[in-house]
């Protein structure tokens, strides 16, 4: 009788690695290089009003106090990274923070207007305190914008759908709904989040919109 053969054990597969940011490294560089201009100019305008009230030193300080928190907001923002791996979301600036998709406690949808750019994203917070996560998925300024790629969409509406406790399935079918609106090619106004964004009401910075606020919302798609 033969002996046989070990067979290797095939080491299990890591989730692939999804980011999550619409924009690419350039367009990211070229953005800090902006916001370093303006922190530089902001800072050399303030100064140089106090220099010439209070002296050289005033000016000085006044520059340091108005330039160093402008600074540490464009640094932040350009070493901010955001990606997918199965169904956790990694944030990294300084330091990290995950939040599990599947186990949240809680998820909205949140819609911001910035000087009459819409951006819309959901907002995750994580199970037993475990921080949130704001998650980008489209911005529109008039009857345009940049919205996440299709293979992002899908993942994350895959990661959310079995999240019964926070209402994950109405997100998943919301996102979706948007996947099937870029296969069909409807123009931007046409789509979902886009729709959204515009119901959103103006004036307000923030709106945030509830598991069911989205789901009468979603409702509405098959009519």
């Amino acid at each position: 009788m033969s002996e046989q053969e070990p067979t290797e054990r095939t080491p299990p597969q890591e989730p692939e690695r999804i980011p999550l940011q619409g924009d690419d490294a350039k367009v990211r560089r070229k953005r800090t290089l902006s916001g370093l201009i303006a922190v530089a100019l902001l800072g050399a305008a303030f100064g140089g009003v106090a220099g010439l009230i209070g002296g050289k030193v005033a000016g000085l300080v006044v520059a340091a106090v108005i330039a160093l928190p402008l600074l540490l907001l464009v640094l932040s923002t350009a070493r901010r990274r955001m990606w997918l791996e199965g169904t956790t979301v990694t944030v990294r600036t300084w330091g990290s923070r995950r939040v599990d998709l599947s186990t949240a406690s809680r998820i909205d949808l949140l819609v911001t207007d910035v000087r009459g750019t819409r951006t819309v994203g959901l907002l995750v917070t994580g199970a037993q305190g475990g921080g949130a996560v704001k998650i980008d998925l489209a911005m529109y300024a008039g009857t345009g914008g940049r919205e996440l790629g299709i293979l992002p969409l899908r993942k994350l509406a895959d990661a959310v759908v079995n999240n019964m406790e926070a209402g994950g399935v109405v997100f998943s079918q919301l996102l979706v709904a948007q996947l099937r609106a870029e296969a069909r090619g409807d123009a931007a106004a046409e789509r979902p989040l886009y729709r959204l964004a515009s119901a959103a009401p103006s004036g307000k910075l923030a709106q945030r919109f509830s598991m069911a606020a989205v789901s009468r919302f979603v409702a509405t798609l098959d009519d």
